[in-house]
């Protein structure tokens, strides 16, 4: 059992597309991890305020709150490979700036706060098409190994890059630890531009933006487990990220202080970020997803007490285990879970909308924390923060973390558009829909079963008004109708039922006892009368005597 579960963690490396871009991968997160403990620990060079210092943090995570479900509409509806191209570009430029300005003498906070927010806006650009770009890199059933293999690669670098970046802090300034992540980038984007990915073919125009960023935010609405798993996200970023917030100023703590203890702590962090993803396909394995979210909201709690109730470094370097483990098996859990809930039409929307709930509250908790430590004290921010970690523990007994899903969510690709004989065009519209059922009085719990799912599934696809009509006199013949504002909406509509969707539909056609299948009438509305003329109308009339 050990050798088949070892030998799925690596399956993603079969695939050579895969392989270069994870190797690229790595070597821009040594890169970004250097920035980061260079920017973390410059802030501590130009000002005192715990608040500015841990807001380093929050410019990084807080782009990728507002950001990222426009990245996730975008990289539903246009080449990804583009986009992950145009976003390194853009972080690669600004890192070069960061460095040039640092440089030169001319840093100051706000300035240092700017330009790594930059940096956060890239990579909220990027994070939605990369992620969603692992079902393009690799089968489904590869897909939970190539996530895991995504933490792996990052938090080995969490190993050795804030270490390394310490040394470099300390030894050449900040100013080269900004040229490093400048120069990082260049693998990745060489590696992007060898990879030529598999499109699909497109049978519809591009969705329009707002109306994409509309059915992203319908779909998970929509969908119970993905909502569980973005509340949870949300929550556990804000508490979690207390410790990576605060850190610089617990190594500042210490006599012995400086760079080089910071990028050591964040180098055990990063360890034991290592030591959960390898041995997170035998956790899966043997326990919950709720259960491993649970363990990872406690291992963060201990260690964040660990922190604040301790003062020997040794220990301190031995809380960043715990906390780095939970890291890895929270996020990867929340990730895979979101991917393999999804289908792939939306799947970019629905992480974007993930990383917004998560960052976003990471955002806000690097705040609050700091807020805290500036008022009350480094360790009474990193005490509080164990209460909501451990609130997000207790929690699950009644939200629980949903299983990975075993459902098709593959494109049906049954649909053929209709020939039509009005000159219709793809935004005229409204469509009304009806179609008609013959359901014998017996089937009829089970037809109103099916069609409670049919509903969620229309209105989660995009479909508006919808409802089940019963006819008087004939009572045997049901009418399901809903409206859909055009006809490009209509057609994409029906391009997203997925197989597991079309289970429903033939149950349903296999209860219909007509003659022939089901009818479908297709109708667009049109008000032959204006509202406007029935003005007139009121005043003629008169009331009875």
């Amino acid at each position: 059992m050990p050798a088949q579960t070892q030998k799925s963690a690596f399956a993603p490396f079969r695939h050579g597309d895969f392989r270069l871009l994870w190797s690229a991968t790595l070597i821009s997160n040594f890169g970004g991890l250097v920035q980061s403990v260079g920017a973390a620990w410059m802030m501590t060079q130009l000002t005192d305020s715990p608040t500015l210092i841990a807001l380093v943090q929050a410019s990084n995570t807080l782009p990728i709150m507002l950001f990222a479900l426009a990245s996730g509409a975008l990289a539903d509806n246009f080449d990804r490979r583009t986009l992950l191209l145009g976003a390194q570009l853009f972080m690669a430029s600004v890192s070069l700036v960061l460095a040039v300005l640092t440089w030169q003498g001319l840093m100051t906070p706000l300035l240092l706060l700017s330009l790594t927010f930059l940096i956060g806006v890239g990579q909220a650009l990027y994070n939605p098409p990369w992620q969603a770009s692992m079902g393009d890199l690799v089968p489904r059933e590869d897909l939970p190994a190539a996530v895991t293999l995504n933490s792996v690669g990052f938090n080995m670098m969490r190993s050795v890059g804030p270490a390394v970046g310490g040394i470099i802090t300390a030894a050449f300034g900040a100013a080269a630890a900004f040229a490093v992540n400048a120069a990082s980038y260049i693998p990745l984007l060489g590696a992007l531009l060898r990879w030529h990915p598999r499109t699909p073919e497109r049978l519809i125009s591009r969705e329009p933006f707002l109306s994409a960023v509309g059915a992203g935010l319908r779909y998970v609405a929509l969908s119970p487990n993905l909502m569980r798993v973005l509340s949870r996200g949300a929550l556990f970023g804000f508490a979690a990220i207390a410790i990576l917030a605060l850190l610089p100023l617990v190594a500042k703590q210490h006599p012995e202080g400086g760079s080089l203890l910071f990028g050591l702590l964040l180098g055990c962090y990063g360890l034991g970020a290592i030591i959960g993803a390898v041995l997170n396909p035998r956790i899966r394995d043997r326990f919950s997803n709720e259960s491993i979210v649970r363990l990872a909201f406690v291992g963060f709690a201990i260690a964040a007490l660990v922190l604040a109730l301790t003062q020997p470094v040794w220990l301190h370097a031995l809380a960043m285990l715990p906390a780095g483990a939970s890291w890895v098996l929270a996020l990867s859990l929340f990730n895979v879970s979101v991917q393999l809930s999804t289908p792939r039409w939306v799947v970019a929307r629905a992480l974007a909308l993930y990383q917004t709930a998560t960052f976003g509250g990471m955002a806000l908790g690097s705040w609050v924390w700091g807020e805290i430590a500036s008022n009350q004290g480094i360790n009474v921010a990193l005490a509080c923060a164990a209460i909501p970690l451990l609130f997000g523990a207790v929690v699950g007994y009644w939200f629980r973390q949903p299983e990975f899903g075993t459902l098709d969510l593959d494109p049906v690709n049954s649909f053929r558009e209709p020939k039509l004989k009005l000159d219709l065009r793809g935004r005229s519209g409204p469509i009304m829909v009806l179609i008609d059922y013959q359901i014998d009085q017996k089937d009829v719990p089970d037809f109103l079963k099916l069609m409670a799912r049919r509903r969620d599934i229309r209105r989660r696809d995009g479909a508006r008004n919808w409802a089940l009509l019963r006819d008087l006199e004939h009572p045997e013949q049901w009418s399901e109708s809903y409206h859909i504002a055009t006809w490009d909406e209509y057609v994409r509509h029906n391009l997203r039922r997925t197989k597991a969707d079309f289970e429903s539909y033939e149950a349903l056609h296999k209860m219909h006892r007509g003659d022939t299948p089901p009818v479908v009438h297709r109708m667009i509305e049109r008000h032959s009368v204006d509202a406007s003329d029935d003005l007139p109308l009121i005043g003629k009339l008169e009331l009875p005597q």
